[in-house]
């Protein structure tokens, strides 16, 4: 349980930092609250996106992965984001990702800052 509330907090705050970073990403709410609020479910939504979907469709772009050495990468996480964009509209969450090339850096950024805060969080692994 607690590997998860700290991979739905660093989730939360790397999509806070990719908001924060690109204007083409945008959190809208009334108050800050609010805001948290909603970066918390888009984080366990994102979560669920890469737990159930993302390891699909590595499986089924193998070929591509080997071909491009791993940078398709890049190309899958955005896909996600994007996926989660779409899904947070669906839920009437005020979450949006325009644009791929967007969804692509926002991938970068949300990676980097997870793997980050990853290293620093502590998890239930001994």
């Amino acid at each position: 349980m607690k590997n998860f509330l700290v991979k739905t907090i660093a989730n939360a705050a790397a999509l806070a930092v990719a908001t924060w970073l690109l204007k083409d990403i945008t959190l809208t709410g009334e108050n800050t609250g609010r805001k948290v609020l909603t970066l918390v479910l888009v984080a366990l939504l994102f979560g669920v996106v890469n737990f159930i979907v993302k390891p699909v469709v590595k499986l089924l772009s193998f070929p591509l992965f080997v071909l491009t050495l791993g940078l398709f990468t890049l190309v899958v996480n955005a896909l996600m984001l994007l996926l989660t964009s779409w899904l947070a509209g669906k839920l009437d969450l005020s979450f949006h990702v325009q644009g791929f090339w967007t969804a692509v850096l926002g991938g970068l950024i949300i990676s980097i800052v997870s793997w980050a805060l990853h290293v620093v969080l502590p998890d239930d692994r001994d």
